[in-house]
């Protein structure tokens, strides 16, 4: 065996070694198959020799030189890939990106971009951020980033080129419909916070809130929406909480969310094969949770955290499920940094909803199943002509001028959306249908009343 292989599988044998694994399996049949049969917590040395031929082999052999430290971080990267989908070596670009994901902040412009003919086109920009103040538009088209040309980059490496420090300048080449030529926008990166959580009113007394991923500001975050809902004007009588396309996130996170409409009770409880992988997450009684209520929307994008949140709330009777079935990750994924700039993410655990459910490979099944589809009202020849339409027709009865324009305009927003997300309809449908149904007897004879009805 040359010198510097020899060399190298004794370093390679140090590294494993470094941590109490176990001996190796050294035997009179080392060289043979039996070998790499090594008991439970010995290193089969011929499996071990066989990595050094290869990583020998591809020092020597390859087309092009490669150096040992990429050649190690690839065996690395192939050994926890090969393990599950979850687990992965995080390089410094790739544990950055996580921490950026996590908690929400990043050095950059504040768009939110997608690909279209190979240009960089912009979904959105986001309130108060450089993109926004600097007049960038939804549908706008990058060309170029610094005099680079977009054209025959990724996504990512587009986006990569946009995010940098704070403070720091780039300059966007812009093809905007409706004017002749590109243009230039000079902008200064900040620091980009992106919210994970927005909420709005859908009628008055129903509110939505939307996560688009957990973070750790998620559960905060949820708490100040919540109050701006039950600030407005109308009582809040119904809550829909959107968790469709929602990756995950923080498992954390997810615990704040469920804490924030259950007093008392299991959350999730995670199993492993080390003791620190066995935990139980319970519910707080430190404030009253919310009563409100609520629908929780899920699709075949939510995954992971939203599980957790959709999986508690379900076993609780908390709130009622509606959409399609989940993703089905039920694991749980630890970061174990090597050094200053580079981890491993490894999957350590599975979760388990209250009720002793593993999501893993089979999701969370909704309450009521509604899958996604496009409404659309059927009339005859276009027109929809009611009693109030015909010429002569009885008044109401009660004094009141008999009008049909509010009634078609209350229609008119339910038609919009239900053509828009018939998903999010269907939730706001069946609120509204829990609200009639507990109302007192007495309360729905007294608003009859008011109308002159007896």
């Amino acid at each position: 065996m040359p010198h510097m292989l020899r060399h190298t599988l004794t370093a390679l044998m140090v590294v494993l070694l470094a941590a109490p694994i176990g001996a190796i399996a050294e035997n009179d049949t080392a060289d043979t198959a039996d070998s790499d049969a090594a008991p439970l917590g010995q290193l089969p040395l011929q499996s071990l020799r066989n990595f050094a031929d290869v990583f020998n082999q591809i020092r020597l052999s390859y087309v092009e030189e490669v150096d040992d430290k990429t050649l190690l971080e690839n065996a690395i990267r192939g050994m926890l890939s090969g393990l599950d989908p979850h687990s992965d070596y995080l390089d410094a670009s790739s544990f950055e990106d996580l921490q950026n994901h996590t908690t929400g902040e990043f050095g950059g412009l504040g768009i939110e971009v997608g690909m279209e003919n190979g240009f960089i086109k912009v979904v959105t920009p986001i309130d108060d951020t450089p993109a926004a103040r600097a007049g960038i538009q939804t549908g706008d088209l990058i060309i170029q980033i610094d005099n680079k040309p977009i054209k025959g980059m990724s996504l990512q490496e587009s986006v990569t080129l946009m995010r940098g420090p704070a403070g720091s300048k780039i300059v966007l080449t812009i093809l905007r419909s409706g004017i002749s030529a590109p243009f230039e926008v000079k902008l200064k990166r900040d620091v980009i916070t992106v919210a994970s959580v927005r909420s709005e009113t859908l009628q008055p007394g129903y509110g939505y809130i939307r996560i688009s991923q957990f973070q750790s500001r998620t559960g905060q975050d949820l708490k100040k929406e919540l109050a701006k809902l039950k600030a407005g004007r109308d009582p809040l009588e119904g809550l829909i909480l959107d968790l469709r396309n929602n990756p995950g996130g923080l498992l954390q996170a997810s615990v704040q969310v469920v804490d924030e409409f259950i007093d008392d009770g299991l959350i999730v409880y995670t199993e492993g094969r080390l003791p620190n992988a066995y935990s139980r997450f319970m519910a707080s009684a430190r404030n009253p949770a919310d009563s409100t209520p609520m629908v929780v929307l899920i699709n075949g994008g939510s995954a992971s955290a939203s599980e957790i949140v959709a999986g508690a709330l379900q076993d609780h009777r908390r709130a009622v499920i509606m959409g399609t079935t989940s993703f089905g990750k039920g694991s749980v994924q630890t970061v174990l940094p090597l050094s200053e700039d580079s981890a491993i993410k490894l999957t350590t655990a599975r979760y388990f909803t209250p009720s002793g459910r593993s999501i893993q490979a089979q999701g969370i099944t909704p309450d009521i199943i509604v899958e996604r589809a496009r409404i659309e009202a059927l009339t005859a020849n276009g027109l929809e002509i009611t009693e109030a339409d015909l010429a002569g027709h009885l008044g109401r009865g009660d004094g009141k001028e008999s009008d049909s324009s509010s009634r078609k305009a209350e229609k008119g927003e339910r038609k919009d959306l239900a053509a828009d997300d018939n998903q999010l309809y269907e939730a706001l449908n069946l609120l509204k249908g829990l609200n009639i149904m507990s109302a007192p007897k007495t309360a729905l004879l007294d608003k009859k009343s008011e109308t002159g009805t007896q």
